[in-house]
């Protein structure tokens, strides 16, 4: 009888514990499905705001891309109708800055970039230069309100004479150094703002060069007189260079800029570094977003360097440019060229494996200032790559 009861009572509490096993497992399911109901909302509503975040601000991942080249802008007159050729409209500008702060554009001084590109340094992704030349009064009256709003820098490339004659379309020195107190740079423009490339009448090679560095050096001492820091770069007025004009430049310890288009990338040549001019026919906003997002070429070697035109052996002929290109993530099949005047060129593939071409006008250029504009469109949507070089015919 004992035995038998004892049978009876262990296989009841059998069952009670099979019961409490079963309640206790469905108790920890529901417990766990709370648990994964509660992570999966917040997971939701972290994806929603970061979805918020993202429409309302840059893509955070930006700031982790790594790029090969910065963007430099340059400008010259602010809201003055009457130098259409050398202005930009108020409303244009207002809306470059708007854009470069919507889309997360870091802005730089123009000396970090070049430091930059002269260590080989990557960049972080949509680095953008602000630069102005001449030291016009707009730029102290329209653009520098603007940009110490913003707390961005800048720099303002300086034709001292302008300014020491008190011509009334030039800034002060007062007013510069107001605004170098804010996040402005003054850099060297030369103290005449001339054709330096020009040799005069009768003149020698040589007193060429002693009249050249002596204009070059006196804005170097008039900027360092009236603000207190040398000048380490160097703007060609006009965007006009030679080999002799940027051979003496960089002999004087100056790295320079023209105004042929295109981004500058690591490995550029600092005696000549591009910037995309700014002026209201080349200012409105489908052609900034593709400027400031543009790439620079990597390219190993152009022929000629110089762009100065000497007398040509066929006048009725335009000059020939080989380019050669290291590897990238062009398109090259897409490639396009254009020349000034001319719209769109055919070129001629030397090595296509090699991505070597050639680029030649149909037709001769056109007296002064010609640019052969390549661009083609990378792997990344939406951007491409560009180059340009500079013609000039006397």
């Amino acid at each position: 009888m004992v035995v038998e009861r004892l049978i009876k009572w262990a296989a009841l509490v059998g069952r009670v514990g099979l019961v409490a096993g079963m309640v206790a497992g469905l108790v920890t399911s529901l417990a766990t499905l709370v648990i994964v109901g509660a992570t999966f909302n917040a997971v939701q509503a972290g994806e929603r705001q970061n979805s918020d975040a993202m429409i309302n601000k840059a893509p955070v991942n930006h700031n982790l891309l790594k790029e090969t080249q910065a963007v430099v802008l340059m400008y010259h007159h602010f809201g003055v109708e009457k130098h259409a050729s050398t202005n930009i409209r108020l409303s244009q500008f207002d809306a470059h800055l708007d854009y470069l702060e919507k889309e997360g554009y870091e802005i730089w001084p123009l000396r970090k970039i070049v430091k930059y590109v002269e260590a080989n340094r990557v960049f972080p992704a949509r680095v953008v230069a602000i630069t102005i030349d001449d030291a016009y009064k707009s730029v102290f009256t329209e653009a520098y309100p603007r940009l110490k709003k913003r707390g961005w820098p800048f720099t303002v490339f300086v034709a001292s004479d302008g300014v020491d004659s008190h011509f009334p379309a030039y800034m002060s020195w007062p007013q510069m150094r107001e605004m170098q107190d804010n996040g402005a740079s003054f850099e060297n423009h030369s103290a005449s703002h001339d054709y330096l490339i020009r040799v005069m009448s009768g003149e020698t090679e040589k007193q060429w060069q002693v009249r050249i560095r002596a204009d070059i050096l006196k804005a170097q001492r008039r900027i360092e007189e009236e603000l207190g820091r040398s000048s380490t770069l160097f703007a060609y007025p006009y965007g006009e260079y030679n080999t002799a004009l940027a051979t003496l430049v960089a002999e004087l310890g100056l790295r320079a800029f023209g105004q042929q288009s295109g981004p500058v990338g690591l490995g550029a040549d600092t005696r000549s570094m591009p910037r995309f001019p700014m002026a209201e026919r080349f200012a409105e906003m489908a052609d900034f977003k593709q400027k400031v997002a543009s790439l620079a070429f990597p390219v190993l070697a152009v022929q000629p360097w110089d762009p100065l035109l000497s007398a040509p052996v066929n006048p009725d002929a335009a000059p020939q440019m080989r380019l050669h290109l290291a590897k990238s993530s062009a398109r090259l099949a897409q490639l396009s060229c254009f020349v000034s005047g001319q719209g769109r060129v055919d070129v001629k593939w030397l090595d296509r494996a090699d991505r070597l071409f050639m680029l030649q006008a149909p037709q001769p250029l056109q007296g002064g200032r010609s640019r052969y504009n390549c661009t083609a469109p990378s792997t990344q949507p939406g951007r491409y790559y560009w180059f340009s070089h500079l013609w000039i015919s006397n």
